[in-house]
Protein backbone atom coordinates (compact mmCIF):
# COMPACT_ATOMS: atom_id res chain seq x y z
CA UNK A 1 0.00 0.00 0.00
CA UNK A 2 1.60 3.59 -0.84
CA UNK A 3 1.11 6.45 1.49
CA UNK A 4 0.65 9.09 -0.52
CA UNK A 5 -2.37 9.41 -2.81
CA UNK A 6 -2.15 11.57 -6.05
CA UNK A 7 -5.23 13.86 -6.74
CA UNK A 8 -6.18 15.88 -9.91
CA UNK A 9 -7.42 18.78 -8.08
CA UNK A 10 -9.19 22.38 -9.42
CA UNK A 11 -6.59 24.98 -9.67
CA UNK A 12 -8.41 27.95 -11.65
CA UNK A 13 -11.63 28.77 -12.95
CA UNK A 14 -11.91 27.50 -16.61
CA UNK A 15 -12.87 30.60 -18.78
CA UNK A 16 -14.15 29.56 -22.30
CA UNK A 17 -12.81 26.36 -23.43
CA UNK A 18 -10.63 24.55 -19.69
CA UNK A 19 -7.03 24.28 -20.11
CA UNK A 20 -4.34 22.05 -18.44
CA UNK A 21 -3.06 24.63 -15.91
CA UNK A 22 -6.85 24.59 -15.46
CA UNK A 23 -5.95 21.37 -12.84
CA UNK A 24 -3.22 20.56 -10.68
CA UNK A 25 -1.92 16.98 -9.42
CA UNK A 26 -1.29 16.36 -6.10
CA UNK A 27 -0.12 14.40 -3.03
CA UNK A 28 -1.82 13.82 -0.44
CA UNK A 29 -1.61 10.90 2.79
CA UNK A 30 -3.06 8.04 2.15
CA UNK A 31 -6.95 8.63 3.25
CA UNK A 32 -7.94 5.41 5.61
CA UNK A 33 -11.48 4.32 6.15
CA UNK A 34 -13.71 5.32 9.28
CA UNK A 35 -16.77 3.78 10.64
CA UNK A 36 -18.95 2.15 7.75
CA UNK A 37 -16.53 3.65 5.29
CA UNK A 38 -15.08 2.16 2.25
CA UNK A 39 -11.08 2.43 1.06
CA UNK A 40 -11.22 2.24 -3.23
CA UNK A 41 -8.86 1.48 -5.62
CA UNK A 42 -9.47 3.60 -8.85
CA UNK A 43 -9.85 1.57 -11.56
CA UNK A 44 -11.50 3.73 -14.00
CA UNK A 45 -12.34 7.59 -14.12
CA UNK A 46 -15.15 8.64 -16.16
CA UNK A 47 -15.31 12.36 -17.83
CA UNK A 48 -18.64 13.90 -18.79
CA UNK A 49 -20.13 17.05 -20.43
CA UNK A 50 -22.05 17.90 -17.29
CA UNK A 51 -18.75 18.46 -15.08
CA UNK A 52 -17.82 21.34 -16.56
CA UNK A 53 -20.16 23.77 -14.91
CA UNK A 54 -19.23 22.30 -11.53
CA UNK A 55 -15.56 24.09 -12.79
CA UNK A 56 -17.07 27.31 -12.58
CA UNK A 57 -18.53 26.99 -9.33
CA UNK A 58 -22.09 27.25 -10.61
CA UNK A 59 -24.93 25.50 -8.81
CA UNK A 60 -27.02 24.03 -11.22
CA UNK A 61 -27.81 19.57 -10.70
CA UNK A 62 -24.50 19.51 -9.48
CA UNK A 63 -22.40 21.44 -7.00
CA UNK A 64 -19.91 23.33 -8.60
CA UNK A 65 -16.39 22.67 -7.03
CA UNK A 66 -13.80 24.81 -4.90
CA UNK A 67 -10.85 25.88 -5.77
CA UNK A 68 -8.44 23.27 -4.56
CA UNK A 69 -10.92 20.65 -4.05
CA UNK A 70 -10.86 16.97 -6.03
CA UNK A 71 -12.45 17.02 -9.20
CA UNK A 72 -15.55 14.53 -8.56
CA UNK A 73 -16.77 12.43 -10.98
CA UNK A 74 -17.64 8.60 -11.39
CA UNK A 75 -15.38 6.29 -10.93
CA UNK A 76 -14.99 1.97 -10.56
CA UNK A 77 -12.72 0.65 -8.57
CA UNK A 78 -11.24 -1.97 -6.31
CA UNK A 79 -12.06 -2.45 -2.57
CA UNK A 80 -8.63 -2.52 -0.27
CA UNK A 81 -10.67 -1.96 2.94
CA UNK A 82 -14.21 -2.44 3.81
CA UNK A 83 -15.35 -1.05 7.41
CA UNK A 84 -19.18 -1.53 5.72
CA UNK A 85 -20.60 -5.12 5.49
CA UNK A 86 -21.83 -4.57 1.93
CA UNK A 87 -18.35 -4.82 0.64
CA UNK A 88 -15.52 -6.84 1.10
CA UNK A 89 -11.85 -6.48 -0.09
CA UNK A 90 -11.45 -7.30 -3.77
CA UNK A 91 -14.78 -6.24 -4.48
CA UNK A 92 -15.73 -3.41 -7.67
CA UNK A 93 -17.55 -1.31 -6.69
CA UNK A 94 -18.90 2.18 -8.48
CA UNK A 95 -19.43 5.87 -7.20
CA UNK A 96 -18.42 9.29 -6.97
CA UNK A 97 -15.06 9.06 -6.57
CA UNK A 98 -13.48 11.54 -7.91
CA UNK A 99 -10.18 12.19 -9.92
CA UNK A 100 -7.83 10.26 -7.48
CA UNK A 101 -6.28 7.06 -7.15
CA UNK A 102 -7.45 6.44 -4.13
CA UNK A 103 -10.86 7.27 -2.61
CA UNK A 104 -12.62 6.64 1.04
CA UNK A 105 -16.57 7.02 0.50
CA UNK A 106 -19.14 5.74 2.48
CA UNK A 107 -20.69 1.84 1.78
CA UNK A 108 -23.80 2.66 1.44
CA UNK A 109 -22.99 5.50 -1.37
CA UNK A 110 -21.09 2.52 -3.50
CA UNK A 111 -22.50 0.20 -6.28
CA UNK A 112 -21.56 -3.26 -6.19
CA UNK A 113 -20.70 -4.28 -9.56
CA UNK A 114 -20.72 -7.62 -10.90
CA UNK A 115 -17.64 -8.68 -13.26
CA UNK A 116 -19.85 -11.09 -14.79
CA UNK A 117 -22.30 -8.50 -16.06
CA UNK A 118 -19.37 -7.20 -19.03
CA UNK A 119 -16.19 -5.48 -18.68
CA UNK A 120 -15.59 -3.03 -15.41
CA UNK A 121 -15.31 0.18 -17.60
CA UNK A 122 -19.24 -0.60 -18.67
CA UNK A 123 -20.56 0.33 -14.94
CA UNK A 124 -19.73 3.84 -16.29
CA UNK A 125 -20.91 3.92 -19.65
CA UNK A 126 -23.51 1.50 -21.05
CA UNK A 127 -24.43 -0.12 -17.68
CA UNK A 128 -24.19 3.07 -15.87
CA UNK A 129 -24.87 6.70 -15.92
CA UNK A 130 -25.12 7.36 -19.31
CA UNK A 131 -26.86 4.04 -20.64
CA UNK A 132 -29.35 4.96 -18.48
CA UNK A 133 -29.56 8.58 -19.39
CA UNK A 134 -30.24 7.15 -23.26
CA UNK A 135 -32.64 4.88 -22.09
CA UNK A 136 -34.99 6.82 -19.77
CA UNK A 137 -34.71 9.62 -21.41
CA UNK A 138 -35.67 8.24 -24.25
CA UNK A 139 -37.69 5.83 -23.38
CA UNK A 140 -40.21 7.42 -20.88
CA UNK A 141 -39.19 10.94 -22.11
CA UNK A 142 -39.84 10.56 -25.54
CA UNK A 143 -41.69 7.40 -25.85
CA UNK A 144 -40.94 6.99 -29.02
CA UNK A 145 -43.40 4.49 -31.71
CA UNK A 146 -42.67 2.26 -33.82
CA UNK A 147 -42.06 3.90 -37.42
CA UNK A 148 -41.18 7.23 -36.12
CA UNK A 149 -37.85 9.33 -36.95
CA UNK A 150 -36.29 9.98 -34.22
CA UNK A 151 -32.81 12.58 -34.24
CA UNK A 152 -30.19 12.57 -31.81
CA UNK A 153 -27.27 15.43 -31.55
CA UNK A 154 -23.96 14.92 -29.79
CA UNK A 155 -25.04 11.09 -31.74
CA UNK A 156 -21.55 9.58 -31.73
CA UNK A 157 -21.09 10.34 -27.73
CA UNK A 158 -21.52 8.38 -24.62
CA UNK A 159 -25.23 9.05 -24.43
CA UNK A 160 -26.10 9.65 -28.02
CA UNK A 161 -24.98 6.61 -29.47
CA UNK A 162 -27.35 4.71 -26.97
CA UNK A 163 -30.24 6.55 -27.63
CA UNK A 164 -29.66 6.04 -31.81
CA UNK A 165 -29.60 2.16 -31.01
CA UNK A 166 -32.73 2.24 -28.26
CA UNK A 167 -34.30 3.86 -30.98
CA UNK A 168 -33.73 1.09 -33.49
CA UNK A 169 -34.25 -1.80 -30.93
CA UNK A 170 -38.02 -0.21 -30.34
CA UNK A 171 -38.41 0.02 -34.14
CA UNK A 172 -37.98 3.43 -35.13
CA UNK A 173 -35.26 5.22 -37.94
CA UNK A 174 -32.50 6.68 -36.45
CA UNK A 175 -30.63 10.15 -37.55
CA UNK A 176 -27.41 10.81 -36.07
CA UNK A 177 -25.84 14.50 -35.92
CA UNK A 178 -21.87 14.23 -35.47
CA UNK A 179 -18.98 16.47 -36.06
CA UNK A 180 -16.64 14.37 -38.03
CA UNK A 181 -16.90 11.97 -41.47
CA UNK A 182 -15.36 9.18 -39.05
CA UNK A 183 -18.28 9.81 -36.47
CA UNK A 184 -20.97 9.62 -39.11
CA UNK A 185 -19.15 6.11 -40.92
CA UNK A 186 -19.61 4.83 -37.01
CA UNK A 187 -22.78 5.82 -36.53
CA UNK A 188 -24.08 4.11 -40.14
CA UNK A 189 -21.78 1.42 -40.13
CA UNK A 190 -21.08 0.25 -36.85
CA UNK A 191 -23.99 0.90 -35.20
CA UNK A 192 -26.65 1.05 -37.42
CA UNK A 193 -27.78 4.60 -37.89
CA UNK A 194 -30.74 5.09 -40.26
CA UNK A 195 -28.89 8.47 -41.79
CA UNK A 196 -25.94 10.59 -40.00
CA UNK A 197 -24.62 14.41 -41.30
CA UNK A 198 -21.23 16.09 -40.15
CA UNK A 199 -22.72 19.38 -38.71
CA UNK A 200 -18.87 20.56 -39.71
CA UNK A 201 -18.94 20.01 -43.29
CA UNK A 202 -22.75 20.45 -43.59
CA UNK A 203 -23.78 24.63 -44.46
CA UNK A 204 -27.36 24.09 -44.95
CA UNK A 205 -28.74 21.83 -42.38
CA UNK A 206 -32.82 22.29 -42.93
CA UNK A 207 -32.09 20.93 -46.69
CA UNK A 208 -30.13 17.75 -44.94
CA UNK A 209 -32.73 17.35 -42.10
CA UNK A 210 -35.52 17.67 -45.13
CA UNK A 211 -33.48 15.22 -47.01
CA UNK A 212 -32.80 12.87 -44.05
CA UNK A 213 -36.46 13.06 -42.16
CA UNK A 214 -39.03 14.27 -45.25
CA UNK A 215 -42.12 13.47 -42.61
CA UNK A 216 -40.16 15.63 -40.29
CA UNK A 217 -38.82 14.88 -37.07
CA UNK A 218 -41.12 12.98 -34.12
CA UNK A 219 -38.67 12.62 -31.38
CA UNK A 220 -35.00 14.97 -31.17
CA UNK A 221 -32.61 13.67 -28.11
CA UNK A 222 -31.01 17.11 -27.82
CA UNK A 223 -27.51 16.75 -26.18
CA UNK A 224 -25.36 19.92 -27.72
CA UNK A 225 -28.09 23.16 -28.29
CA UNK A 226 -27.15 26.20 -30.04
CA UNK A 227 -27.38 26.38 -33.94
CA UNK A 228 -28.16 22.49 -34.25
CA UNK A 229 -31.43 22.47 -32.06
CA UNK A 230 -32.46 25.92 -33.94
CA UNK A 231 -32.44 23.77 -36.81
CA UNK A 232 -33.81 20.86 -35.77
CA UNK A 233 -36.75 22.41 -34.13
CA UNK A 234 -37.84 24.03 -37.14
CA UNK A 235 -38.36 20.39 -38.31
CA UNK A 236 -40.19 18.77 -36.10
CA UNK A 237 -43.54 16.88 -37.17
CA UNK A 238 -47.06 16.90 -35.32
CA UNK A 239 -46.39 15.72 -31.84
CA UNK A 240 -43.18 16.00 -31.85
CA UNK A 241 -41.59 15.19 -28.53
CA UNK A 242 -38.12 16.82 -27.51
CA UNK A 243 -35.66 15.49 -24.63
CA UNK A 244 -33.26 18.26 -23.50
CA UNK A 245 -30.73 16.25 -22.05
CA UNK A 246 -27.25 18.16 -22.73
CA UNK A 247 -26.33 21.80 -23.89
CA UNK A 248 -22.67 21.05 -24.90
CA UNK A 249 -22.19 23.71 -27.13
CA UNK A 250 -23.35 26.34 -24.57
CA UNK A 251 -20.90 25.45 -21.81
CA UNK A 252 -17.45 26.91 -22.63
CA UNK A 253 -19.29 30.19 -23.98
CA UNK A 254 -17.66 33.33 -22.42
CA UNK A 255 -20.95 35.03 -23.79
CA UNK A 256 -24.34 34.28 -24.37
CA UNK A 257 -25.49 32.99 -27.77
CA UNK A 258 -28.03 34.29 -29.20
CA UNK A 259 -30.36 32.34 -31.90
CA UNK A 260 -34.09 32.19 -33.41
CA UNK A 261 -36.98 31.28 -31.67
CA UNK A 262 -38.33 28.64 -32.46
CA UNK A 263 -41.44 28.46 -29.41
CA UNK A 264 -44.17 28.93 -32.04
CA UNK A 265 -43.31 25.70 -33.45
CA UNK A 266 -44.58 24.20 -30.43
CA UNK A 267 -47.84 25.42 -31.11
CA UNK A 268 -47.87 24.84 -34.70
CA UNK A 269 -46.86 21.05 -34.41
CA UNK A 270 -48.32 20.55 -30.65
CA UNK A 271 -45.33 19.59 -29.86
CA UNK A 272 -43.44 18.61 -26.47
CA UNK A 273 -39.90 19.88 -25.17
CA UNK A 274 -39.03 18.51 -21.65
CA UNK A 275 -35.52 18.87 -19.68
CA UNK A 276 -34.59 15.78 -17.45
CA UNK A 277 -32.51 14.31 -14.91
CA UNK A 278 -31.70 11.03 -15.06
CA UNK A 279 -31.49 10.70 -11.29
CA UNK A 280 -35.65 11.13 -11.22
CA UNK A 281 -35.23 7.89 -12.38
CA UNK A 282 -33.20 6.59 -9.65
CA UNK A 283 -35.75 4.53 -7.92
CA UNK A 284 -35.97 2.74 -11.51
CA UNK A 285 -32.30 2.28 -12.04
CA UNK A 286 -32.23 -1.65 -11.37
CA UNK A 287 -34.48 -2.38 -14.40
CA UNK A 288 -32.85 -0.13 -16.65
CA UNK A 289 -30.04 -1.36 -15.80
CA UNK A 290 -31.48 -5.19 -16.10
CA UNK A 291 -32.58 -4.13 -19.09
CA UNK A 292 -29.69 -2.51 -20.75
CA UNK A 293 -27.35 -5.62 -19.64
CA UNK A 294 -29.49 -8.32 -21.95
CA UNK A 295 -29.31 -5.90 -24.69
CA UNK A 296 -25.29 -5.44 -24.10
CA UNK A 297 -25.28 -9.36 -23.64
CA UNK A 298 -27.47 -9.82 -26.70
CA UNK A 299 -25.00 -7.87 -29.09
CA UNK A 300 -28.12 -5.15 -29.78
CA UNK A 301 -26.08 -2.62 -28.16
CA UNK A 302 -22.61 -1.84 -30.02
CA UNK A 303 -19.99 -0.01 -27.90
CA UNK A 304 -17.11 2.02 -27.96
CA UNK A 305 -14.78 3.39 -25.20
CA UNK A 306 -12.04 6.13 -25.91
CA UNK A 307 -9.37 5.31 -22.95
CA UNK A 308 -6.84 7.70 -22.06
CA UNK A 309 -4.32 6.27 -20.02
CA UNK A 310 -2.66 7.61 -16.14
CA UNK A 311 -4.51 9.89 -13.94
CA UNK A 312 -1.90 12.48 -14.96
CA UNK A 313 -3.79 12.57 -18.22
CA UNK A 314 -7.21 12.99 -17.10
CA UNK A 315 -7.49 17.10 -17.51
CA UNK A 316 -6.55 16.11 -21.34
CA UNK A 317 -9.00 13.81 -21.48
CA UNK A 318 -11.65 16.05 -20.25
CA UNK A 319 -10.58 19.05 -22.63
CA UNK A 320 -10.75 16.30 -25.69
CA UNK A 321 -14.28 15.23 -24.97
CA UNK A 322 -15.61 18.83 -24.63
CA UNK A 323 -14.09 19.01 -28.34
CA UNK A 324 -15.80 16.31 -29.62
CA UNK A 325 -12.22 14.59 -30.28
CA UNK A 326 -13.75 11.41 -28.42
CA UNK A 327 -16.00 8.56 -30.50
CA UNK A 328 -17.98 6.85 -27.73
CA UNK A 329 -17.38 6.70 -23.67
CA UNK A 330 -14.55 8.90 -22.60
CA UNK A 331 -12.53 7.12 -20.01
CA UNK A 332 -9.40 6.98 -18.25
CA UNK A 333 -7.69 4.30 -17.16
CA UNK A 334 -6.32 4.64 -13.59
CA UNK A 335 -5.41 0.61 -11.70
CA UNK A 336 -4.14 -2.40 -13.16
Amino acid sequence: MPTLNRQITLAARPVGMPKESDFRLEESPMPRPGGGEVLVQARYLSVDPYMRGRLSGVTTYARGLDLGEVIVGGVVGRVVESNDPRHSAGDTVEGMLGWQEYAVAPGRLLRQIDPAAGPISSALYVLGMPGLTAYFGLLEICRPHAGETVVVSGAAGAVGSLVGQIARIKRCRAIGIAGSREKVRFLTEELGFDGAFNYRETTDYAAKLKELCPNGVDVYFDNVGGVITDAVMRHIATNARVAVCGQISQYNAVEPETGPRWLSQLIVRQAKVEGFLVSQFAGRFEDGLRQLSTWMKEKRLVYREDVVDGLENAPQAFIRMLEGKNIGKQLVKVGT
